[in-house]
Order: structure tokens, then C-alpha cells, then sequence
């Protein structure tokens, strides 16, 4: 009975209808693993251009269109996105959940990132793609410098996938506040889902600040506003201001779920308890609050007064402290411990080694007199990838090794996840660690070629040929996952001897995660309920209706019974309806109003009926 009720439906039309997380998380997470090998061929394209000097295999324009829609898609369409699958995936079955708090909401929001997603780089190859980077600065991408569609495709496109990962957000925060298991207090919740806590807060707060800069840009690029054009009597560095109140804040809502997947795998392959819980929890949350004071960190070359930044030199120093509070309790961690050395593991390991490179680098592009002199070098470059590749993909890529077993009920090959692990170290490193050189040598980024009297070519052919050593590394990964569905060895219910609550199911999950809801007493139930001939659970929730247990926020007492809705074509018939206003905006504005009132019907579609609540 619990099976058929929590089934999701079959065929052509049931593909558009399930709204089941482990259906939505997995699909975030297969997209946005789609579109990382695209954006990897773009930056392949550019490092061939760039390999010797005066290359012509790629021209001015067309390099501007691969290094914008590269930027946008990596920060965009995978960073954000596959954390967002790993949180709807993942975190319902480590509270002891049956679904997401808003399982059509999940769904919208994945046709939404779908279909924007699709339209942004197909925009590439009908030549029609933006060229004014992933930032998109004004006044260059005003109407007056940058004619045609390809910046209107970038702030509708941008506009519209961010709807997408606000709805994530609200289903993180409702679903980790509401759902968890009785027992399971805020003290109690595993380190990953305080990371994804974290990171939900912070995308509610940090898009809306993207939302508002690409709206007020589609307004003066569509109606004649006057926002950025100086001329006029508008505020160029107001476009900065908003892009970076955001953009800052995002490179931590990618880190810190990476940040809770190191957490959760050195737990698992120490086979003991984290050093410094709380301690962690806290670094999480100051990370968070802490990157909302520091986006002028990008703007010190614009001329902002100094009183104002050295405020900002400031916070830009100080959010190295939680970060290395955190370090150190992994090293406490790891210290003495009997360590598996397991893929998921070495990805850890070597995250540490490239992260805290990154973070040297960031106290140093921290001070005003030294960013001024790298700013627009390739030393910045260097330093955002070994912070953004180094902190969160590597441990995105551990976190894919440690839980694709739970996904799809295989084992990915150890042997080629250790040849992806070392392709990707020497490849990173012999990438970045040279392109810091070639700044501090003085080579400008966003140039598409350069004169052979500058000296940089050895150095770039170097930096080349470890880019296609690192894709290599991501290659063998992806190879591997593909390989190992049909051929992998099979996964038990829990093959690493996790701590955690997902584990605790089949591999993969049923429809319902759960049979029972369990019943929590400590931070690490798994290892508390070895040998033990029974687990506490929860009775009483019916089989024939999807039900799943409401707790108080605090303490995960038991509230009430929550009807989850099933299956529906409404999700998605809702995302194309809001994908005509959208993509119609780069037309005429009349589509806008037209898509208004098609969402509102489908909207009708989707809660009517709507489902009961019953107290228990």
C-alpha cells in the first residue's frame, strides 16, 4: 500500500508529472552534471586561444560570447544548481523525512532551471549569446554598446533561473525547520544539513539582489530607463553594487554545502564523532552572516572613498577566521584517527591542500594596495578558482563518490575514482598555480590574445595543457558514474558505515524514504543503534495518503500530519507558462502580461483541490 501511494507515475506524459525529491534531486543534479561538461569545453576553447600568442582560432567576439556564457553557466547553471539537487535529494532522508515540505514547488522549480538553462546556451549556438561576461558590467552592456539580444538573453535568462533556485531555498529551510525526525533538535542535526540551512538563508537573501539589478537592466534596455547610463543621470556603480551584494555571498552559498559534505565524509571514514560540533555550526553560520558585509572586496579599483574600504578590507580578512576554525577541527578530526582512504576521502584530502592555497590568497587580494595591483590580472583568476574549484569541487566531487551508492544502489569503481582524484590534483594545480605567475607577471584577464615580446607564452602553454590534464580528471568521474549504473557492483543499504539517517534505507531509497519515521537520540543514530534488535519509530501515519510527520522547530516534537500533494502535470505546464513571459520579454513587453495571466490559470490547476492538514 505505501509503495503504490508514493509511486510516481510511467511513460512519455509521466515524466513531466513527479514531484517525489529523490526524482527532482537526482534530475538538479544529472542537469547540472549536463551542463558542467559543456562549460568545460568552453574553457578548453579558451585556453587553446590562449595557448600561444596571437592565436586566431578564436576571434575577439566569439571569445567574449564562450567566456561569458562559461562564467554564467559554471556560477549559474552548475555550482548553484547541483547543491541545490545534493539538498533535495540528500536532506529528507537524513532528517527521517518522507518528501520535501513542497514537493510541486521542487518540481516548478526544476522545469524552471530546465528550461532556462537550455535557452541560455542555445543562445550560444545560434550566435546570438551575450559577450559582456559573466558580471555583464554596465554601461557595456547597455543598450548603446551592446546592440541585438545577447545581454537581453543574459538578464532574463539569469532573472528567470534565479526564480528556480528561490523556490529551492524556501523548500530547504521549510522542509529542515518542520520535518525532521522527532528527537532530531537543531544541537542534533547532522553538519550537512546546517550547511544546506546556511546556504538556503543566504540564496533568499543574496537573489534578490540579482533579481533586482537584471529587472532594473531589462527595463533600460526595453522600455528607455535610465538606471545605469551616466548621461542621463544614472548610477553605473549601482550595477556593481547590487551584482556583488549578490556575487560575494555566492561563492559561499557554493561553499558552504561543500563544507558540510567534508564534514559528513570525515565522519564517515574516521568511524568517529566530528571535533568541535558546535564549534563548526557556529563557523558555518558567521561564514554566512559575514559575507554579506564584504562585496565591495570586488569594487576597490573603482574609486569608493578608503575610509569606506577599509571597512570592507576588514571583512574581507576577517571571513578567513571561521574558515580556519573549521580546518582545524577537521584536523582534529583526522588527528590519530584510523583513516579509509577511500575515494570520497582523498577528494577531502586534497581539498585541504588547494583550499588552503585559496584562502592564503584571498588575505592577500584582502589588502587594498596589493588588490590594486592584481586586480585585473590573472592572479584573480587563479585566486576564484582555487577557492571555488579547490573549496567546493572537490568535495562535490567526494560528495558524488560517497553518495551516488544511496542514488542509485551501485558502487562507483574505486580504482578509477583515485585516477580521477590525481588527474584533477596535478591538473588543478598545474593550471591555476602557474596562471598566479602569469599575473603576478602581469597579464591582464578578459584579453583574447597577446604579443610573443610579452613573455607569456611558455607559461600559457603550460597552463593549457594542465587544463586538459584537469578536464581529464573530471572526465574519468563522469565516465565512471555513467559506467557504474548498468555495471557497478552493488551498494548495500549502508556500504561506507555512515552515522546518518540516510543510510538507513535501502540503496536506492523507496519512494516513501522511510518506512517508519525514526525516532532520534543523538547526533550519530546509526552508530547508536548498532546491534540494537530495535529501532524506536513512529506509528500511526496512514498508507494510503502521502503523510509525513511535522515537528517544532527547535526540539522536533511532534506537531501535526502533513498531506503531501502527488503527481501532477501542473509543475511544469506553471514553468512553461512563466517561461513565455520571460524568453517573450526579448520580443516586446506585451508577453510579460500574457504569461501573467497563463501562470495564473495553471496556478488555478495546480492548488485547487487543495489537501487537508489533520492534527494529531
Amino acid at each position: 500500500m505505501l509503495a503504490r501511494t508514493w509511486r510516481s507515475p510511467s511513460g512519455f506524459i509521466g515524466w513531466f508529472r513527479p514531484v517525489n525529491q529523490r526524482i527532482i534531486g537526482r534530475r538538479f543534479i544529472a542537469t547540472a552534471f549536463v551542463f558542467f561538461p559543456l562549460s568545460g569545453v568552453l574553457a578548453l576553447l579558451m585556453r587553446l586561444q590562449l595557448a600561444a600568442p596571437e592565436n586566431t582560432l578564436l576571434g575577439p567576439e566569439r571569445y567574449n560570447q564562450i567566456m561569458t556564457v562559461h562564467g554564467t553557466a559554471m556560477m549559474f547553471l552548475f555550482a548553484i544548481p547541483v547543491m541545490e539537487g545534493f539538498a533535495i535529494f540528500v536532506v529528507p532522508l537524513m532528517i527521517g523525512a518522507r518528501d520535501m515540505a513542497f514537493p510541486r514547488l521542487s518540481a516548478f522549480g526544476y522545469y524552471i532551471y530546465l528550461i532556462g538553462g537550455t535557452v541560455f546556451f542555445a543562445s550560444l549556438f545560434l550566435g546570438i549569446a551575450p559577450a559582456t561576461g559573466w558580471f555583464n558590467y554596465v554601461p557595456l552592456a547597455n543598450k548603446i554598446y551592446s546592440p541585438g539580444l545577447g545581454v537581453g538573453i543574459w538578464t532574463t535568462m539569469i532573472t528567470f533561473i534565479e526564480v528556480s533556485a528561490l523556490t529551492a531555498a524556501v523548500e530547504i529551510i521549510v522542509t529542515i525547520l518542520k520535518l525532521r525526525a522527532p528527537g532530531m533538535s537543531l544541537d542534533r542535526m547532522p553538519l550537512f544539513v546546517w550547511a544546506m540551512l546556511v546556504m538556503a538563508v543566504m540564496m533568499m537573501f543574496a537573489m534578490q539582489a540579482i533579481i533586482v539589478a537584471s529587472s532594473l537592466l531589462i527595463m533600460d534596455r526595453l522600455i528607455d530607463t535610465q538606471f545605469f547610463l551616466a548621461e542621463a543621470g544614472g548610477q553605473p556603480l549601482l550595477w556593481q553594487h547590487l551584482f556583488w551584494f549578490f556575487g560575494h555571498p555566492e561563492v559561499y552559498i557554493i561553499l558552504v554545502p561543500a563544507l558540510g559534505m567534508i564534514s559528513t565524509i570525515i565522519v564517515t571514514f574516521t568511524g568517529r564523532p566530528i571535533f568541535g560540533y558546535t564549534a563548526l555550526v557556529l563557523s558555518l553560520v558567521a561564514t554566512g552572516f559575514v559575507s554579506f558585509g564584504l562585496w565591495v572586496h570586488h569594487m576597490f579599483a573603482t574609486g569608493l572613498p578608503h575610509l569606506g574600504l577599509s571597512f570592507f578590507m576588514a571583512a574581507s580578512a576577517m571571513i578567513a577566521i571561521p574558515n580556519g576554525i573549521q580546518v582545524f577541527c577537521w584536523s582534529a578530526s583526522l588527528w590519530g584517527a584510523r583513516i579509509r582512504f577511500a575515494t570520497p576521502m582523498l577528494f577531502v584530502l586534497g581539498f585541504f591542500a588547494i583550499f588552503v592555497l585559496g584562502g592564503l590568497t584571498g588575505v592577500m587580494v584582502a589588502s587594498v594596495p596589493f588588490d590594486l595591483q592584481v586586480h585585473d590580472t590573472y592572479f584573480l583568476v587563479a585566486h576564484f578558482y582555487y577557492v571555488l574549484i579547490g573549496g567546493a569541487g572537490f568535495p562535490l566531487i567526494g560528495g558524488l563518490y560517497y553518495w551516488y551508492p544511496k542514488m542509485t544502489g551501485r558502487m562507483m569503481s574505486e580504482r578509477a575514482g583515485r585516477w580521477s582524484f590525481a588527474l584533477a590534483f596535478i591538473g588543478f594545480n598545474l593550471t591555476f598555480f602557474l596562471m598566479r605567475q602569469l599575473g603576478l607577471q602581469g597579464m591582464p584577464r578578459r584579453v583574447y590574445t597577446y604579443v610573443e615580446e610579452m613573455g607569456w607564452g611558455d607559461l600559457n602553454l603550460l597552463v593549457t595543457a594542465g587544463a586538459f590534464v584537469l578536464a581529464a580528471g573530471f572526465a574519468v568521474t563522469l565516465l565512471n558514474a555513467l559506467w557504474s549504473l548498468r555495471r557497478g557492483a552493488r551498494a548495500g543499504d549502508d556500504p561506507w558505515g555512515a552515522d546518518t539517517l540516510e543510510w538507513s534505507t535501502s540503496s536506492p531509497p523507496p519512494p516513501y524514504n522511510h518506512r517508519h519515521i525514526p525516532v532520534v537520540r543523538s547526533r550519530w543514530p546509526l552508530w547508536e543503534w548498532r546491534g540494537a534488535r530495535e529501532r524506536p519509530v513512529v506509528t500511526g501515519l496512514r498508507a494510503d495518503r502521502r503523510e509525513t510527520l511535522v515537528t517544532t522547530t527547535l526540539d522536533a516534537e511532534p506537531q501535526q500530519v502533513q498531506v503531501l500533494p502527488g503527481p501532477t502535470i501542473w509543475p511544469f505546464l506553471s514553468a512553461v507558462a512563466a517561461s513565455v513571459g520571460f524568453i517573450g520579454l526579448l520580443v516586446h513587453p506585451i508577453f510579460f502580461v500574457i504569461a501573467f495571466f497563463l501562470v495564473f490559470f495553471t496556478f488555478v490547476g495546480w492548488f485547487w483541490p487543495r489537501r487537508p492538514w489533520r492534527e494529531d
